[in-house]
């Protein structure tokens, strides 16, 4: 009997381990070659994308090769740079993935100038930025969506931002002015600490004053909580 437990023991661990497997094995990765359309040689590019429709994952990378997951399922759209060629913008589509849980898309660049790769009144918003609870300081886990939005600053030298600062509507609505205040203060002194001048970073605190949602659950309450970049000149 106890033998009999022991292997079926085993066997349900590696049932769970296969299951497992499985799971992850479900992620759809985009992945592709950036090229000159006319040589098809490849091209060193900025490559920029982010999910929609709320762009709130964002991500970049540098060379003639692109590959990222598509998260939750979710559509992702790509902005590619590179000197002397003209910008392409693009979306991609898990439901279009291959056999191989692959979206394989590659590239082509034309020559010719860059026009601004934002246009004014653009409005991202950081999803992955963390705070402290009820506080204004940045978790670490941050870091990386912060330093996206400043490689694209330094990327596009002309570009001013205006950080946006919101709270969920639950409190005081003079303390959720006071922190959503504090918070974009606190993303533009990480900006300008990466080298970033403080010029071409504006801030405005809203509070509580323009939710995304009025549900009452966790969940509507934390997407209230966000702070979005506006494009205010590029």
């Amino acid at each position: 009997m106890m033998l009999q437990k022991y292997f079926l023991s085993i066997l349900c661990l590696l049932l769970a381990g296969v299951a497992s497997a499985q799971e992850g094995d479900s992620t759809v990765w985009a992945e592709g070659r950036v090229i000159n359309a006319e040589t098809k040689e490849p091209v060193v590019a900025r490559i920029m994308y982010q999910s929609l429709p709320y762009g709130n994952r964002l991500g970049s990378a540098s060379g003639s090769t692109f590959t990222f997951p598509f998260l939750d399922g979710e559509k992702y759209s790509i902005l590619v740079q590179a000197d002397g060629f003209e910008p392409v913008k693009l979306l991609l589509d898990p439901a279009e993935a291959n056999g191989s849980g692959k979206v394989v898309k590659d590239i082509e660049m034309k020559k010719g100038s860059a026009p601004p790769a934002h246009p004014v009144g653009h409005v991202m918003r950081l999803d992955n930025l963390i705070f402290q609870q009820s506080k204004a300081r940045i978790e670490p886990a941050s870091y990386e969506e912060l330093d996206v939005l400043v490689d694209m600053l330094k990327t596009n030298s002309k570009m001013v931002i205006q950080l946006e600062g919101h709270t969920d509507y639950m409190g005081p609505a003079k303390q959720n002015l006071d922190l959503s205040e504090k918070r974009v203060i606190a993303v533009k002194d990480y900006l300008v600490s990466k080298g970033v001048a403080k010029s071409r970073i504006k801030t405005k605190a809203f509070g509580g004053t323009k939710p995304l949602s009025r549900e009452d659950t966790p969940e509507a309450h934390a997407a209230n909580r966000r702070v979005e970049v506006r494009i205010l000149q590029n």
